[in-house]
């Protein structure tokens, strides 16, 4: 049977180790045969160490970040790609995509890792063992809770009664396994949610930010609700991490450095994906070619550069010249002139994206950010937009908009939210835009709100145009791609996993 069935998943892997890669971070001390029962804390330490290393893998991290972030319009493409990224940006989607197939194996694998830690330890074990069960348990909601988004359509859509992906548990026997169904949308989520709330119960708030604790599930859970449409729970859980206070925004004069920060000094990231400088995320190459220093390169001189920030991305922030988040997009200019990629019509202006860079001063090295404080602001803000609670939603986003560096009549009141016919919940999508750019929000940030995706910017998603002049690309949240096939080397072994229409 092949590896990257989910039978296999579940019979290896209990998988308790990991590559060469990871362990140059991670260093277990002792490896333990798959086959081989736990037997005290040391092993599940063990296990659960293995388990976060198997997210550092560029299956989980690197595709995993494609599939979520290409499809937005944040980002233009400037030239076609040799493998699978043009058609994850263009909306044109295959059953034997690599990067959904790659990530939904690595996925699998980090859940039946996590599987056989839950198995092992009741919930009225010690304190260092219901710590070890929680982690797994959050890591465990969270790769389902991935998989159901980029597989399943949003939870709005028929009330989460559509097809989700399947639900792996740890009581699961081989026999179950070879016939798996797929789950509803509705019962993934509910999983995920009975998950996170047990992995809070269990958990502490004494780890650093990449290990799970009791506010990264509470802040997870804010975001699932929130997807949901439980706006109540939504809130609920921001306020809980919110009212923790063991997190604070950076500061405005740090905000340009964020993602240059490892994880551990950073006072705003709830959770990361901890690399170092020799595990490469591979995120940042194809968005910056630069120098230590950061200054701009041509293509492939550091980093293929082949995506840029999209000019309605560009323009949009532009509209407030003192936005410090325009930091975050460089303009490739030599000799005073913005550079453009000529090998679009009209050409493509380049601007550059470093939000995934120069961690330890280190080109193309970061630590993906899963969770961070200013997400559970907007997630706050937008639950209160959609109770009703309008001056809390604009209190929030306004807090978010004076950490960017705006004041006076840039900041948001119902007097001028009236005067631009715009609603709370425009205003707080539209935060998130300028805010969580790039980082993989935007595609659901609409379609879960019943949003199209509106590209009207150069790129080569015109050239499924005719003429390839017209750049105009809309996405409707009821299209059939909005979300990707299941991968088809996985329907091939087990036939009651039906496909994505």
């Amino acid at each position: 049977m092949k590896l990257n069935s989910i039978k296999l998943f579940f019979s290896l892997g209990m998988v308790l180790f990991c590559s060469v890669s990871c362990e140059q971070y991670f260093q277990p001390t002792t490896t333990i045969d798959e086959t081989t029962a736990l037997a005290n804390e040391s092993d599940v330490q063990t296990v659960t160490t293995g388990t976060y290393a198997l997210l550092i893998n560029a299956n989980y991290t690197t595709s995993g970040h494609y599939l979520m972030e290409y499809p937005s319009d944040e980002i233009a493409q400037g030239q076609i790609s040799s493998n699978d990224l043009t058609r994850l940006y263009r909306y044109t989607h295959i059953n034997t995509s690599t990067h959904a197939t790659a990530f939904w194996s690595q996925a699998y694998k980090v859940i039946a890792a996590a599987n056989k830690v839950i198995a092992f330890v009741p919930d009225n074990a010690s304190d260092e063992l219901k710590q070890l069960k929680g982690e797994n348990l959050f890591l465990r909601a969270m790769v389902h809770f991935n998989l159901v988004r980029m597989f399943g359509r949003p939870y709005p859509q028929n009330a989460g009664a559509n097809p989700g992906v399947p639900i792996l548990h740890e009581a699961m026997s081989d026999e179950q396994l070879l016939t798996i169904s797929r789950s509803s949308v509705k019962e993934v989520y509910d999983f995920v949610i009975n998950d996170l709330v047990l992995a809070a119960s269990l958990m502490g708030s004494t780890k650093t930010n990449i290990y799970a604790s009791k506010e990264v599930a509470y802040a997870l859970l804010s975001k699932v609700y929130l997807f949901k449409e439980d706006n109540a729970n939504a809130l609920k859980y921001a306020n809980l991490v919110l009212d923790s206070k063991r997190y604070t925004l950076v500061s405005s004069s740090e905000l340009p450095s964020y993602f240059k920060k490892t994880p551990e000094t950073n006072t705003e990231t709830i959770f990361a994906v901890r690399h170092t400088n020799v595990q490469i995320a591979g995120i940042g190459t194809m968005y910056i070619s630069s120098d230590q220093a950061g200054n701009p390169l041509g293509q492939g001189v550091s980093g293929w550069a082949e995506l840029y920030a999209s000019k309605k991305y560009v323009d949009f922030i532009g509209q407030h010249p003192e936005d410090i988040r325009k930091s975050f997009v460089i303009p490739y200019v030599i000799g005073g002139s913005l550079q453009y990629n000529q090998k679009l019509t009209p050409a493509t202006p380049m601007y550059y994206i470093d939000k995934f860079t120069l961690q330890e001063n280190v080109i193309n090295a970061s630590s993906p950010v899963y969770l961070r404080l200013a997400d559970i602001y907007l997630i706050r803000a937008e639950a209160n937009a959609k109770l009703g609670n309008t001056q809390a939603a604009l209190a929030d986003v306004n807090l978010i908009r004076t950490r960017a560096g705006l004041s006076g009549s840039a900041l948001h009141t119902q007097a001028s939210m009236s005067a631009q016919s715009k609603t709370a919940l425009d205003l707080v999508l539209e935060e998130r835009y300028l805010e969580l750019a790039f980082e993989g929000h935007r595609v659901y940030d609409l379609f879960r709100n019943n949003l199209p995706m509106v590209r009207n910017y150069p790129g080569t998603h015109a050239q499924n145009n005719t003429p390839t002049t017209d750049v105009r690309q809309t996405v409707l949240p009821t299209d059939p791609r909005v979300v990707y096939y299941i991968p088809q080397a996985e329907i091939n072994q087990n036939s009651n996993l039906i496909q994505n229409p």
